[in-house]
């Protein structure tokens, strides 16, 4: 998984210098107020934290640029929230502005992004992360298909049953039992 601390090359150019002291000069300055601020003005110390988030993601990006990530690409971090996001949230209904809004981006432009960073679009990506939890939790639990179902956010048994027959061509029961015949 990429983090944001992957997007940072961490020998910086003797051209880099001067504006990475600056940058890490600024975030020790706006964390420390956040840490003075925090006990006594909430707001203020929020503020500072959102301001050195900003800087944080910035930089991020102008170095993605620098080292060749295409234009309009989602980078590192909008990529590990994305994810984080999803596998968070595969129980409930995930929508596109919701996984726009965590990358900070438009829709318009998300859905592209998405594709490119992911190789298939936020549903397909969305439905298979859901199935392969389904699998995981058929191997390890004896949960009922439509617990499971349920649980990672398929609207019902059949719902996951349709679709878990179109990815592995059998019924999810089918599979299970198969699994089980291996093992014991």
């Amino acid at each position: 998984m990429t983090t944001a601390a992957d997007q940072f090359d961490d020998t910086p150019s003797p051209t880099d210098q001067p504006q990475f002291v600056y940058l890490a000069n600024s975030l020790v300055e706006l964390l420390e107020t956040t840490k003075r601020e925090l006990d006594r003005d909430r707001e203020a110390a929020k503020a500072s934290l959102v301001t050195a988030s900003s800087i944080l993601q910035s930089e991020i990006e102008r170095r993605s640029r620098a080292r060749g990530a295409r234009p309009g690409a989602l980078v590192g971090w909008q990529i590990a929230r994305v994810r984080a996001f999803i596998d968070k949230n595969l129980h409930r209904t995930i929508h596109v502005e919701d996984l726009s809004a965590v990358a900070q981006r438009s829709r318009a432009h998300f859905s592209r992004s998405f594709k490119q960073a992911f190789g298939e679009p936020p549903h397909a990506y969305v439905v298979r992360r859901r199935l392969e939890r389904a699998c995981h939790l058929m191997i390890t639990s004896s949960a009922s298909l439509s617990e499971i179902a349920l649980n990672v956010g398929f609207s019902d048994q059949a719902h996951l049953c349709k679709l878990f027959g179109q990815a592995f061509g059998q019924s999810p029961s089918s599979w299970r039992r198969d699994l089980e015949s291996r093992r014991g």
